[in-house]
């Protein structure tokens, strides 16, 4: 009977064990939407010169969980590679967020809350929402959180490039959340 149990109880352990290490990843989610999921047209963008940005710029509210203990700053970056016609769109860069942050409120990125900006593909230091045009399918919005070991205190006004140059050697961990839109 020890003999069957055996393979039980180490299944079981193994389970259990699995469960644990999934509770302790760095982790990205938000309440408006599923990993892959369909973000909300208010999400989408509204500039006045683009018929294409037919939303709100609302920004969607983050949480964010088990931070490499390490961890001085956080950096995020909001990139769709499909924009441009696979060029790519960065629609947030932002970084200097305190390592005891937890999340963002809704708005709070398009808000410049609780982070320094950095310079998005359309040039502003802000949350820039989706504006992709009609017929090009979901887009996929790539949320890229980013666990430092450097102090909060790089200047504003930073392309995703040169945020990219300050991180070398200084990243702890990432984690990531994809939300779809389309027209």
């Amino acid at each position: 009977m020890l003999t069957t149990l055996k393979p039980l109880l180490c299944g079981a352990l193994l389970i259990y064990a699995g469960g644990a290490a999934a509770d302790s990843l760095f982790m990205l989610q938000s309440p408006a939407f599923a990993d892959n999921g369909m973000m909300d047209k208010k999400f989408a963008g509204n500039a006045k010169d683009n018929p294409n940005c037919t939303g709100e710029n609302n920004s969607p509210p983050l949480v964010w969980s088990n931070l490499p203990q390490e961890t001085k700053s956080l950096a995020l970056i909001v990139h769709d590679p499909e924009g441009a016609k696979g060029l790519g769109v960065t629609h947030l860069v932002a970084y200097n967020i305190p390592a005891s942050a937890t999340g963002f409120t809704a708005d709070a990125l398009r808000d410049g809350k609780g982070f320094t900006g950095g310079k998005n593909t359309p040039g502003n230091d802000r949350w820039h929402g989706p504006c992709p045009p009609p017929g090009s399918g979901a887009h996929h919005y790539t949320f890229t959180l980013i666990a430092t070991s450097l102090a909060p205190d790089l200047p504003a006004g930073l392309t995703r490039e040169q945020l990219f140059d300050k991180l070398k050697g200084k990243t702890l961990a990432a984690a990531g959340l994809i939300g779809r839109f389309g027209q």
